[in-house]
């Protein structure tokens, strides 16, 4: 399957899950959000979400600031 993370194609294997996902591609950091069709998916979601072929996936990363 191919989906895009962060405007970046990737081929898979399916199925895999968010998680499965994120540990693929080394971005287990905490502090970690994800939006997959601009739908934010919670971290409680993540190991049982199935991505999908052809979908868009926005990772970002929570910066503390003021």
């Amino acid at each position: 399957m191919n989906i895009i993370v962060n405007d970046q194609n990737i081929t898979l294997i399916p199925p895999m899950t968010v998680q499965q996902l994120l540990e693929h591609i080394k971005r287990t950091q905490s502090g970690t959000a994800l939006a997959i069709n601009q739908t934010i998916i919670p971290r409680s979601e993540w190991h049982t979400h199935q991505i999908n072929d052809g979908d868009n996936i926005l990772l970002f990363q929570a910066i503390a600031g003021g």
